[in-house]
């Protein structure tokens, strides 16, 4: 159990009743007068603490007439409580009472709107909660009215003249329940996959449903892409991902009785530094905006105690941090976007923004991107990536607290498992890390580079509980041309490339490849130290276009898409082994999804 996340705090309501302060069990009422009934609010105030320190997070809510701007206050029970640092308020501490007065972005709250806020704070002996909340002065009430007193007295009823029949006790004792096989929820958890059911999203189902025989996967949960800003409230055009914003799927999920919901935190200034298909909306230096239009509205949302018994699930900016490490100056394929962002710390900073923000909601789970063996497997990269992923979890106010764990293989095509291709195999003396296709790397598939690197990650810094993901959505790389046995010992390469399950040109090779096929079902806790196999990537959903595709997402053309295109440094000089007609990333690409059922390995 991962015991730092539990959350101790509980909600907390505070109601009007009477003339003075009474507690009980946790409900504080506090007399209001006249003059201040046209505000009225509730709060919901929670922490997640650990050994002298804490996350809190507050909820307002506005029961009473519209705001333009907002001042929360309230009391800590304790001297020893002091708020360290805090977001999306501007916070002040006097003594035990703390002040928190509304961002720019966020000081509007129509009547029945609520904003969430945090902090995080230190304590010594005990945490306590404060007991009562006020917003612009007046005293929160949880907007229930007050009652007064009834005219008359109710009336009396004399004792009995005879005493009330006793009931013998029962000869049996009463049934015990017993206690539940999982957390109640809300509870913070080591690992949010395990036990409960994941949720379908509605629009890629609807999608695979068309496709003949798509009604095979169609019910398997995929995640959320959030690659635009546009994306958290919901498009009203025909974006390439969909239309229903976060708010949507939270609720569709609560309605499907899901456990869990994915969501990819995708929209770095910069984005995508080394590729063009699907480069974003931001520029390098447009960190202030990624974090006030992006991240902010992301956390408030899913922050609502409305989702609190969702495990929300997000998988924190792909293919960002190992860029840092491998495509800069000095690297086989490095480009300048890729130098101005490691630079001026746009992607470091901004993951850790994305980390501490998130990570102080009770019910969230962040898991950090941490590319593939194909592309972090060897020596030169493998120490240097796991230090790039801690500089950015404790970076902007973050800790490694805030990171759950790490997902690899994330919209790629790397093989979980190579049976008949091992990394310690030799042919005629020679080692098979001699070969073209593994070119001295230290791992032939996912499934044992992700426990490496796992080890690796906890050595560099990282909490020893932490689980990793794997993309199992495209890998499996079934059919007609997979391999039944190892290939022939001529040499290395004969060796390597008959045996084999990954059928890609090269490792390097991303876009639409072909010849692939659906891998894993999505599967809760499958190996040691792997969380779960997900379908991150949503099957059918597009790389990239082939060809130049004008639109308005900000998505360029990389030749890597191209199937024509015979490669660069990054993969060899090999031709990209994509497919040809492919629309804009993230688009539907009908003939893609036939072919990854066509190939799934479990077949279908």
């Amino acid at each position: 159990m991962n015991l730092w996340r539990t959350l101790s705090g509980r909600r907390r309501a505070v109601a009007l009743a009477g003339a003075s302060a009474l507690v009980a069990g946790g409900l504080v009422t506090i007399p209001v007068t006249a003059a201040q009934a046209a505000t009225q609010c509730s709060i919901d105030y929670t922490t997640s603490d650990w050994p002298g320190g804490f996350t809190g997070t507050v909820t307002i809510r506005n029961l009473g007439d519209a705001v333009s701007s907002w001042n929360l206050g309230f009391t800590f029970p304790s001297s020893s409580q002091k708020v360290q640092q805090g977001w999306s308020a501007k916070w002040s501490q006097s003594g035990q009472n703390v002040t928190a007065t509304n961002e720019s972005y966020n000081g509007s709250l129509a009547s029945g709107a609520s904003t969430t806020i945090g902090f995080n704070g230190a304590w010594s002996g005990s945490n306590p909660k404060p007991t009562s909340f006020t917003l612009n002065g007046t005293v929160c009430n949880g907007g229930t009215p007050t009652t007064p007193p009834p005219s008359t007295p109710p009336p009396t009823t004399p004792p009995p003249t005879t005493p009330p029949p006793t009931t013998p006790p029962p000869t049996t004792p009463p049934p015990t329940t017993p206690p539940p096989t999982t957390p109640p929820p809300g509870t913070k958890v080591d690992n949010p996959y395990l036990g409960v059911k994941g949720y379908v999203n509605p629009e890629w189902k609807a999608k695979a449903d068309a496709e003949p025989g798509g009604s095979r996967v169609s019910s398997n949960p995929t995640a959320v892409w959030l690659d635009r800003i546009a994306a958290i409230k919901g498009t009203t055009d025909s974006s390439s991902n969909g239309s229903m914003g976060v708010r949507d799927h939270l609720d569709k999920a609560l309605a499907q009785g899901a456990g869990y919901i994915q969501f990819v935190i995708y929209n770095l200034p910069g984005r995508d530094c080394a590729a063009l298909a699907s480069n974003g909306e931001l520029g390098p230096d447009d960190l202030p905006r990624y974090k006030a239009e992006y991240i902010d509205p992301i956390a408030a949302i899913q922050a609502d105690p409305k989702y609190a018994s969702l495990r929300i699930v997000n998988i924190i900016e792909i293919d960002s941090l190992p860029n840092l490490v491998t495509n800069t100056s000095g690297q086989p394929g490095g480009t300048a976007m890729c130098d101005t962002v490691k630079a001026n710390g746009a992607y470091v900073n901004g993951v850790g923004y994305a980390l501490n923000k998130l990570g102080a909601i009770g019910n969230v789970y962040n898991y950090i991107d941490a590319a593939h063996h194909g592309w972090i497997g060897w020596d030169s990269n493998f120490g240097p990536t796991a230090n790039q992923l801690y500089a950015a979890a404790t970076a902007s106010g973050s800790t490694v607290k805030n990171v759950t764990g790490f997902i690899v293989n994330t919209a790629n095509y790397s093989a979980l498992k190579e049976p008949y291709v091992k990394i310690t195999d030799s042919v005629n003396g020679q080692t098979v890390r001699q070969s073209k296709w593994i070119d001295w790397n230290q791992y032939v598939d996912e499934l044992s580079f992700a426990q490496a690197f796992r080890n690796k990650l906890v050595q560099t810094g990282f909490e020893s509980n932490i689980g990793m993901l794997i993309d199992t959505s495209r890998n499996g790389w079934g059919g007609t041309a997979r391999p039944t046995g190892p290939g022939a010992t001529t040499s290395v390469d004969t060796y390597v490339n008959g045996g084999r399950i990954d059928r890609r040109i090269h490792a390097g090779n991303w876009c639409n490849q072909a010849g692939a096929g659906l891998g894993e079902r999505p599967k809760a806790a499958p190996e040691p130290g792997i969380d779960a196999y997900v379908w991150v990537k949503p099957p059918g959903e597009s790389d990239g276009s082939s060809t130049l595709i004008p639109n308005d997402e900000g998505k360029g053309f990389d030749r890597m898409c191209d199937p024509t295109y015979t490669g660069n440094a990054r993969n060899g000089n090999s031709l990209s082994g994509a497919l040809p007609n492919a629309p804009i990333s993230g688009a539907w690409f009908s003939a893609q999804f036939q072919e990854l059922m066509k190939n799934a390995y479990p077949a279908l």
